[in-house]
């Protein structure tokens, strides 16, 4: 007997002894429903998750080709198009994620209007678009499921056995579109309680992942900006510790926590940890600052900081706002120094933020980390903040030029004009960027690529290119041939948006309810019937 069958039998026996009182309940519309509502709490769903990010970690551990991706959306509407769309072109949602990005909250979520990626839009946003998106998924497995109920009758109705028994064999073996969401939490949003208390909102979403980063809360920056200001080791400990105990607190055991470094471009420090002995892990922060010695009390002005490093004493530089400066040739070294930390404090996964999409540059830290930690793995940001198209010509460029190529007839500085994409150069940048993740999983430990702004950027290039036409001459051609024709032709669901927003699980659930009196909307004269 089939899970569906089963669970069919199953309510049916709790139906017959309510004595005839639930006369009017018929165990299969019960059973359909229960199937279209499998996960009943974020929390199921963040257990349900992480077991999956786990087996995908161990699956990377044995073989780097399995690495994993996610986009990042701000909407849940954008994140269930993103899963009905890997199910309709790739047949499975293995290894594919989604990305919540602190960032496109703040430009696109908050009661403020647009923000910057600087933690001033509301906390309990980001909680909120959990459960959104994952009301959206659900939502998506609902319409899948209507879909294949229906077959299933239209199948009985034809005494059609051999197909009523693939439909239902289909339905026992239905894939969700619940995936993992890897879920900015920024700096925490304050100290570690107020980050404790936030993922404990997020967890309860549905979070089976979250991601930290170790930047003053208060003083947050986004990633690829200016003025980055980081926190010593113990406060970032801190706020780990924070993060695993809302997950053990909420039984999401195999939670996940990826430990974001700014360290690479970030420059300042707002504090001095406490060192308790010479060469600890205080004392090592310490040692990247920018110091000068003092040899004389006249070396001291008023209000001065002073440290002893490596048993001499010395001032750190301080700037009238009171930060610190970090030297200037010190990034990768924090960087490594934070990750090996991290995970020897309780982090599962690094992420180490750069200002280009290098994959020597990544590795060669990575290669450092490993040699302490040896199965250190990141997630890395695919940013839209990269001019990538720049970047790799630059790359291959200067490559070329090391074996000696003749380039006198291209100009690095100008790279970026159009006058090269159809080049020899162009062509193998090009290449580079199409491999670049599968590489980057290879050769740089990258378990998980993400792009964390991508829907921002094709809501504002789909839009753009409507406008231009639906306001030109081209009218209302610009949305018949650039958008529904398009829809039509490629497949995609949203071109019926009665039935994507819930009209067809609706009428079911009317007739379920009311049988034969049932008002339903998907009759001859909905419109949605033109799409056949």
């Amino acid at each position: 007997m089939s899970l569906y069958q089963r669970d069919i039998e199953s309510i049916n026996r709790l139906c017959l002894e309510q004595n005839g009182r639930w006369g009017n309940i018929n165990p299969e519309n019960v059973a359909r429903m229960r199937a279209q509502n499998r996960f009943r709490t974020g929390l199921d769903i963040a257990r349900y998750t992480a077991s999956i990010m786990r087996r995908d970690m161990q699956a990377y551990d044995e073989d780097p080709s399995r690495y994993t991706q996610s986009l990042g959306c701000w909407h849940g509407f954008i994140g269930q198009q993103k899963l009905i769309s890997i199910k309709k072109h790739h047949g499975t949602t293995q290894g594919r994620y989604l990305y919540l990005s602190g960032w496109m909250i703040a430009a696109m979520r908050s009661e403020f209007g647009p923000l910057p990626d600087q933690s001033m839009h509301e906390k309990t946003a980001v909680p909120t678009l959990i459960e959104e998106l994952y009301t959206f998924l659900r939502q998506a497995d609902a319409r899948e499921l209507t879909t294949l109920f229906r077959e299933l009758d239209s199948a009985r109705k034809q005494g059609n056995e051999v197909m009523t028994r693939g439909v239902i064999d289909r339905i026992d073996n239905f894939e969700t579109h619940i995936v993992p969401i890897i879920a900015d939490i920024d700096a925490g949003f304050g100290n570690e309680e107020a980050t404790y208390l936030l993922a404990k909102k997020m967890i309860e979403a549905g979070a089976c992942c979250i991601q930290l980063e170790n930047q003053v809360s208060d003083a947050k920056q986004c990633g690829h900006q200016d003025g980055k200001v980081t926190v010593p080791h113990e406060d970032f400990v801190a706020k780990i510790n924070a993060v695993r105990h809302a997950f053990l607190e909420l039984g999401v055991d195999e939670g996940v926590i990826v430990a974001r470094t700014d360290s690479l471009g970030a420059g300042l420090t707002q504090k001095l940890p406490v060192s308790k002995e010479p060469g600890d892990l205080a004392s090592r922060y310490n040692s990247f600052l920018c110091t000068v010695p003092i040899c004389a009390v006249k070396d001291i002005n008023e209000g001065d900081t002073l440290i002893k490093l490596d048993g001499d004493l010395r001032k750190p530089l301080r700037l009238a706002n009171g930060l610190y400066r970090f030297r200037p040739d010190t990034g990768e070294d924090r960087v490594v120094l934070d990750c090996i930390n991290a995970l020897q404090n309780g982090a599962d996964l690094l992420w180490i933020e750069t200002e280009k999409p290098h994959i020597g540059q990544i590795a060669g830290m990575v290669e450092r980390i490993r040699e302490v930690v040896p199965n250190a793995k990141l997630v890395y940001n695919n940013s839209p903040s990269f001019n990538w198209t720049l970047n790799f010509r630059q790359q291959v460029y200067d490559r070329w030029i090391e074996e000696g190529r003749d380039l006198s007839g291209i100009e690095r500085g100008q790279l970026m004009s159009a006058a090269y994409d159809d080049s020899e150069l162009a062509q193998e940048a090009d290449r580079r960027i199409q491999t670049f993740q599968r590489d980057a999983a290879r050769e740089a430990g990258v378990f998980h690529h993400l792009i964390t702004l991508p829907t921002y950027h094709t809501a504002a290039l789909s839009t753009d290119e409507l406008a231009e036409g639906y306001f030109g001459d081209a009218g209302m051609l610009a949305y018949v041939a650039g958008v529904q024709r398009r829809e039509i032709r490629r497949g995609l669901a949203t071109v019926k948006h009665q039935d994507m927003a819930g009209s067809n699980i609706g009428d079911d659930h009317k007739e379920y309810f009311s049988g034969a009196a049932a008002l339903k909307a998907g009759g001859g004269l909905n419109t949605m019937n033109q799409f056949g």
